[in-house]
């Protein structure tokens, strides 16, 4: 008999485990023997030594089959005027997802990533197929602003749907999953998830999305804090607050991280509406955190304020606010870039160079 979503949501937070303690101090132990002064490389170095403990080796293997996963949908909150774009724009764009034509598919080439989009709640009849998984779980979620998002089984069922996507696509051989996300108005149900699971305003969390006017974003904050005052939900059940204010996409976005967790293979985050997810990854199963690197720092508010609880350090900040997985596929060179540290610098030792605790 099939488990109910419930009872195998458990045992996926259940096969989540640290990163390896030991890789990573064999990492740092190897940068200091590195041919440069101790911390030169900065952020490189964090990045290198949580890269062996992801993959429980040091140095770390070569990253060399990126793909970016777009889980998109749409949502119910966009009848309250928060977004000045249509609805169908989702679906049209994921038309363009699969015709290549995006700015995810444009950077995506340049780094040799692959594309994929996930659906998981997009309003409309897509067809299924190698570029398009088929994980739709209704047309769109329910209008937050006048009730819960969607029921908590939904919520279940999104979070397990992203969970097996990670699995399929480590399967299929890729080395490190990338997250993008296509949903209009989907920063206002980020802005709540944020808020809700992080304790800070709705006012301090709720930025412009895609560019909205002085009245539009007035309304969008007040949405957000009427959604979470009607329904106050915390971090202590993330699936009733990822059920009451979040989306599809964030759903499966929070069981991609989970799952890239569970496989040992780096996953590394996009924007804001990837910031909430992984603060429900993080409510659920916290080592799961210790599997993802930030690509980007968004210029949403909210997004700083996910990276904040999620103990997470930006590898690019270019004022990017896009979405789609275009900062996460410009950080990945940086990524594989510090495990090629680890990998092909010489030591001071084998390059006989002396180093500070021997003197000239």
């Amino acid at each position: 008999m099939t488990s109910s979503p419930e009872r195998r949501l458990r045992d996926v937070v259940a096969s989540v485990v640290p990163p390896d303690a030991g890789a990573m101090s064999e990492a740092r132990a190897r940068q200091r023997q590195l041919t440069k002064p101790a911390g030169s490389l900065g952020v490189l170095e964090d990045a290198s030594v949580a890269l062996c403990g992801i993959q429980g080796v040091c140095p770390p293997r070569r990253l060399s089959r990126p793909v970016v996963a777009v889980f998109a949908g749409d949502h119910g909150v966009h009848a309250q005027g928060v977004t000045p774009w249509p609805q169908e724009v989702t679906a049209a764009m994921v038309a363009n997802f699969r015709a290549g034509g995006a700015a995810v598919n444009v950077l995506a080439r340049q780094m040799g990533a692959d594309v994929v989009v996930v659906d998981m709640g997009v309003a409309a009849d897509l067809v299924p197929g190698p570029d398009l998984l088929d994980r739709k779980i209704r047309w769109g979620t329910s209008d937050l602003a006048v009730g819960p998002a969607m029921s908590r089984e939904e919520a279940e069922s999104g979070i397990l749907a992203g969970f097996e996507v990670a699995g399929a696509l480590v399967d299929a051989g890729h080395d490190v999953l990338l997250t993008g996300d296509m949903g209009i108005a989907n920063t206002t149900p980020s802005a709540a998830l944020v808020a809700a699971l992080t304790g800070a305003e709705p006012a301090d969390v709720t930025g412009r999305g895609t560019g909205i006017d002085d009245t539009v974003h007035a309304r969008k904050v007040q949405v957000v804090g009427a959604a979470l005052a009607a329904r106050p939900v915390t971090a202590d059940d993330p699936v009733a607050t990822l059920a009451s204010v979040g989306g599809f996409e964030h759903a499966g976005l929070a069981g991609f991280v989970l799952g890239a967790a569970a496989r040992g293979v780096p996953v590394i985050l996009d924007g804001v509406i990837a910031g909430a997810a992984a603060l429900v990854a993080q409510a659920l199963a916290p080592d799961a955190v210790g599997y993802c690197f930030a690509g980007h720092r968004s210029v949403e508010p909210g997004h700083g304020v996910a990276l904040a609880r999620l103990g997470l350090r930006p590898l690019v900040d270019l004022d990017l606010r896009l979405g789609e997985g275009t900062g996460a596929v410009l950080a990945f060179p940086l990524v594989e870039a510090a495990g090629a540290i680890l990998r092909e610098m010489a030591t001071f030792d084998a390059a006989g160079v002396a180093h500070k605790d021997q003197g000239s």
